[in-house]
């Protein structure tokens, strides 16, 4: 297995790439920022509290610090060479090309298979506004505008998230100050519920350690996107400082955005209400308060981060796709760039991500759940390799280029191993799981067979 050292990295030519760096400052604040409040907050914890109840916090809790750990990592590799193949390019330095390809292409196709997700999602709730209309249709204006979006400049991407994130922030520290107010007694028209609902239907661990289990793993996957960040700094204007600022402030926004919305959530509602699930959480919390239209706001909300998911998602498969394509992992069509965009990764991207979503009208009984299985764990994946890559890469940074370790991994390499066993034990609750367990086996198949792939694609490189 052939190996490069900082002299000599393997993603040499990401450095010269002529992609634009178009991105301000703002938009990469605003992009950190934002992109900590995603859709499977908003959509996907419903059902992670009605598995766990009150003790969701406990699983969120626990899962962020998992990510915190995770993103602290991917910093002090990004910031010291930023690139838009992120992760991708830090396993390839650190542990081959193999690597690097396995990564890569795998999160490209958890990101484009996310893009079309996120369309239905949108589309749903479009259709409830306007009944009779075909999801289908909304769905492909979305991906026709975010699409034209990103092929355009890399600043539409940036205004577009720079706006979608100041609403997300704006309403769920809205949402943040009214659930308090409520909960200390003081807004007008509510009482407070006290511990009510933390202690009584069920108790704070209603279905036990198992409930708690499958609340974790709702968890861990709502944290999907972070990485984002990482990546778009290679086209900001000042990559390390925009990753070490979005790494550095990772954890208050974590701790207050996840952790303390599902707090005040299951304190305001009881964990077993219908509405939790049906209407979506935070939906429900405001709807319990009585506001006049907040819920219907919150609606507005949710529709709001999945537009702003598939349009980050667009923008990241391209990247990755690009980025692979410069290292030599892939078509080189993939690679073309025009004023400054991968114009041609952005049209594959979301071609492959309407193709989702067609499959999810034509097969929804046997080819789309099997595509929706073998990205199912991708994000462990990917953690793994980057914890695996920020392991062996430190070592060399400090002796070959200390004074690029702009970001430092705590407690190095001790918190890097209890992130590692922290990935491990998650994927042993997996396997137990019914559910979960065929997550965990479609994506290892798929993980084996493209680190197959790259390996074979390293040794016919390496022979010419």
């Amino acid at each position: 297995m052939s190996r490069t050292t900082l002299d000599t990295p393997p993603a040499a030519p990401d450095a010269h790439a002529p992609l634009s760096h178009g991105l301000k400052q703002r938009h990469l604040s605003m992009i950190a920022l934002g992109g900590v409040i995603g859709a499977g907050l908003f959509v996907g914890s419903g059902a992670g509290i009605a598995a766990a109840g009150p003790s969701i916090v406990i699983a969120y809790a626990v899962s962020g610090l998992l990510v915190m750990l995770v993103m602290r990592m991917l910093g002090e590799m990004s910031a010291a060479y930023p690139s838009s193949g992120s992760f991708s390019a830090h396993a390839e330095r650190a542990i081959g090309p193999w690597a690097g390809f396995t990564a890569g292409w795998s999160f490209w196709v958890l990101l484009c298979t996310a893009v079309g997700l996120e369309g239905i999602g949108a589309a749903k709730i479009v259709t409830g506004w306007l009944p009779g209309t075909p999801e289908w249709a909304w769905v492909a204006l979305f991906m026709v505008v975010f699409c034209v979006a990103n092929l355009a400049a890399v600043k539409n991407f940036g205004e577009f998230e720079f706006w979608f994130a100041a609403l997300k922030v704006g309403a769920i520290s809205l949402f943040l100050v009214l659930g308090v107010l409520a909960i200390a007694g003081v807004l007008p028209g509510t009482d407070s519920p006290g511990t009510s609902n933390l202690t009584g239907q069920g108790g704070f661990l209603p279905h036990g350690s198992e409930g708690l289990v499958v609340g974790l793993l709702a968890s861990v996957f709502a944290y999907g996107g972070l990485e984002t960040v990482t990546i778009a700094a290679a086209e900001s204007q000042n990559p390390v400082q925009g990753v070490a600022r979005a790494v550095r402030t990772a954890m208050w926004r974590i701790a207050l955005f996840y952790i303390g919305s599902m707090a005040v959530i299951v304190t305001l509602v009881p964990w077993d209400s219908q509405e939790v699930v049906e209407k979506g959480p935070y939906v429900a919390a405001l709807d319990h308060l009585g506001i006049p239209g907040a819920g219907q706001l919150m609606n507005v909300v949710v529709f709001v981060a999945l537009l702003s998911a598939m349009n980050a998602n667009i923008y990241g498969s391209s990247r990755i796709a690009y980025s692979l394509v410069e290292r030599g992992q892939g078509p080189k069509a993939l690679g073309r760039v025009s004023a400054g965009v991968p114009r041609v990764a952005v049209l594959v991207s979301c071609v492959f991500g309407f193709v989702c979503v067609l499959l999810s009208y034509w097969r929804p009984d046997d080819v789309f759940p099997w595509l929706l299985n073998m990205i199912g764990a991708v994000i462990l994946v990917v953690w793994i390799f980057i914890a695996v890559s920020q392991l062996l890469l430190r070592r060399r940074v400090e002796r070959e280029a200390p004074e690029k370790l702009v970001v430092r991994m705590w407690l190095f390499p001790a918190l890097t191993w209890v992130a590692l066993a922290g990935m491990a034990a998650i994927f042993v609750l997996m396997a137990r799981q019914p559910d979960t367990r065929v997550q965990l086996y479609s994506t290892g198949g798929m993980t084996l067979f493209l680190a197959a792939v790259g390996y074979a694609w390293q040794r016919a490189r390496a022979a010419r």
